[in-house]
């Protein structure tokens, strides 16, 4: 069952086209890898789902709902989060604060959904009452994807999760997005390391300069040759 469609999407910023004709589907359960260069639009496709940035043409469904004129704080509500690009935590707020921020949406007991992302993220819970700020880039991750569980999402977009981390950090959130993804959250992925979400997703699509241009299961574009050569410096055969 597709979660989300994208439909011939066209968005501007001025005079310049950030997205033309892009159409993207992701299934109920899946993780789908939306890969390209700097520039290429990834992260306005993303800012397009969230309500973020509005399409000029197209449109965005999310379980059959046209959503793309809808407010942010009401694609959250109908459950989509987003981790964005360089985290953007609230620095001077205690890890918990951040979480509960996250909730915001949420009435009730929240004690539950706090406890779920603690069990994913350790590290956070001891350290709760620490400042957002004073916790390394992984952790802060960490918490930018917890703030967005914390809105107990159906789809989940994250936006460069491995951006400037270590290498066993990025392992750690590529198990954690894995576990995600077995607890039921349905994963658009953008992410510059191609092997590593390309062995994470199900399918991926590369865009370039605002267009798809391959759309295929994970291990295709794992072995295709123009994936490699743009993605892992390798000469095309």
């Amino acid at each position: 069952m597709s979660l989300l469609q994208l439909v011939d999407l066209d968005v501007r910023y001025g005079a310049i086209q950030a997205l033309s004709a892009v159409s993207v589907e992701v299934q109920q359960g899946e993780i789908v890898a939306l890969l390209g260069a700097n520039g290429a639009g990834k992260t306005t496709t993303l800012r397009t789902i969230s309500g973020l940035a509005r399409p000029w043409k197209g449109s965005v469904l999310f379980a059959g709902q046209e959503i793309h004129r809808l407010p942010p704080h009401e694609v959250v509500g109908l459950g989509v989060g987003h981790v964005p690009e360089g985290r953007r935590i609230f620095p001077q707020m205690s890890v918990q604060e951040n979480l509960e921020m996250g909730a915001y949406r949420r009435r009730g007991n929240l004690s539950q959904d706090m406890e779920r992302v603690y069990a994913l993220f350790p590290v956070l819970k001891q350290r709760r009452r620490q400042d957002g700020g004073t916790l390394s880039g992984g952790e802060q991750q960490m918490l930018a994807i917890g703030r967005a569980l914390m809105s107990d999402p159906r789809l989940l977009l994250l936006d460069e999760p491995s951006m400037g981390l270590a290498p066993l950090v990025v392992e750690t959130i590529f198990s954690i997005i894995e576990q995600i993804r077995s607890s039921g959250t349905t994963i658009l992925l953008v992410e510059q390391n191609a092997v590593q979400a390309l062995q994470l997703a199900d399918r991926g699509y590369v865009l370039e300069n605002g267009r798809v241009v391959m759309a295929d299961q994970a291990g295709v574009l794992l072995n295709d040759q123009r994936v490699r050569a743009a993605y892992l410096g390798e000469g095309a055969a």
